[in-house]
């Protein structure tokens, strides 16, 4: 089941992102960060209280003058009441109330989402009084913060897991193979599902998903069960002005939250953007098998090396997904896309292997035997033993002398061996390093 969204919103210049940061970064256990992703941090999952969610950051807006302030933040805060499940409407107590305050205020409340508003930029409580003129926006009381200095943010967040929606049951048989089709609006997204489906498929219904404006279509192909999860037909506020990041964004993680496969559509015309690393990464985060679609090939002038130019191009922008297939599609024409369900089998599959705990010891005592870890001030680290913990993605339990020792070029080796022994094509591996005492 998807992460619930907590969206935090209000207008320009009241601590939105430094809240963002002080969350994420903070005293909230980080699901995963990992080097080398280079995107910008609008979003992030995140844990407290045994409770799991993603909380985004809709700040960060430009605004040409002062007329376009109010038509801005309405617009953002449109979008980010819509997609989310429990909203952080952020006000700035030095300042006081302002009519801003009051239209976001009023979006909120008639959004019916549950909300918390956060009186921020209180760094002490002498001063708590100036924070009860907002009572006047309908929200409650104000709680304040300072998420600069990290005042209150406990017991915001204390309040917060309460307010999420309870968890629910996994909604297919374990054996249905759940897709995703993500990407940016207009990269073909709609059409790669059509195509999908109308291939010699036998479609079993079609029913709208648990996630607001996401359609679940259930079908079958030889004795196998799947279900696409599509993204792209959503439906658009008249009002909006769109295609607009934060939408598109926050559609792709919650289906990407709920598949098994993530299917990250590119547009062949336009290449690589920092939208589509954004979308690749939070998918990468999520630890779900991935398939990099790069569709409208049709529409690419080619020699007898553009597709190998095109993989390096790719792979290079895409550095932190480097073990995720290329299909090259044309959802217009249908060319390809009949590679796109084997190759989905294909990464199913690895995203679910499993290693046998003597062959994976094995492996791992060869490879330190082959390149044994350097040595730091004098110690060494020792890889005792290793076992897997799950799949889905495959996950790894590392036992060592010292934690501390271990060098993340070091444990990419380790990654870089298992995979040459055992593929894991189009599934991120995950490693947990646990201390242990040598028994020599």
């Amino acid at each position: 089941m998807p992460n619930p969204v907590v969206a935090i919103v209000g207008r320009p210049n009241v601590g939105k992102s430094t809240l963002f940061n002080r969350v994420v970064g903070g005293r909230v256990a980080i699901v995963e960060d990992t080097p080398g992703v280079t995107r910008d941090r609008l979003y992030q999952n995140a844990e407290w209280s045994g409770r799991s969610f993603t909380l985004v950051d809709t700040g960060g807006l430009d605004f040409r003058d002062e007329g376009e302030i109010i038509k801005g933040v309405r617009r953002q805060a449109e979008l980010a009441i819509d997609e989310s499940d429990v909203v952080l409407f952020v006000v700035d107590a030095r300042q006081g109330l302002t009519p801003v305050d009051e239209e976001v205020a009023a979006l909120v409340r008639r959004s019916g989402r549950p909300a918390i508003l956060v009186a921020n930029k209180v760094e002490n409580y002498k001063s708590v009084d100036q924070i009860y003129d907002f009572c006047r926006l309908g929200l409650g009381d104000p709680l304040p913060v300072s998420a600069a200095e990290g005042l209150n943010t406990g017991d915001l967040l204390d309040r917060l897991v309460t307010l999420l929606p309870p968890d629910a049951g996994e909604e297919y048989a374990p054996d249905v193979i759940k897709i995703a089709v993500i990407g940016r609006p207009n990269v073909g997204k709609s059409s790669l599902v059509n195509s999908i489906l109308g291939e010699d498929r036998v479609i079993v219904s079609t029913i709208p998903g648990t996630t607001r404006d996401a359609i679940d279509t259930p079908f079958e192909r030889d004795g196998r069960h799947y279900v696409i999860i599509d993204t792209a037909g959503m439906r658009r506020k008249s009002k909006v002005d769109v295609p607009t990041e934060y939408y598109s964004v926050v559609r792709a993680l919650r289906a990407a939250d709920r598949s098994d496969v993530v299917l990250v559509v590119i547009d062949a015309y336009a290449g690589v953007t920092e939208q589509d690393k954004r979308i690749a990464g939070y998918a990468h985060d999520g630890g779900k098998a991935i398939v990099l679609i790069i569709n409208k090939w049709d529409l690419v002038e080619k020699d007898h090396r553009t597709m190998d130019r095109y993989t390096e191009t790719i792979r290079q922008e895409l550095g932190f997904i480097q073990y995720a297939p290329l299909v090259f599609t044309s959802a217009l024409t249908g060319k390809r896309v009949n590679r796109v369900l084997e190759t989905v089998d294909f990464v199913a599959d690895k995203h679910s292997t499993r290693i046998a705990t003597p062959d994976l010891n094995a492996l791992i005592r060869e490879a330190v035997r082959q390149n044994p870890p350097p040595s730091d001030k004098g110690r060494r680290l020792k890889v005792l033993y290793v076992t897997q913990a799950g799949v889905k993605p495959p996950k790894f339990v590392l036992f060592v002398n010292d934690p501390e020792l271990m060098h993340f070029s070091y444990l990419r080796y380790l990654e870089n061996q298992l995979r040459s022994a055992y593929g894991f094509e189009g599934t991120p591996v995950r490693f947990v390093l646990r201390k242990r005492e040598s028994r020599e």
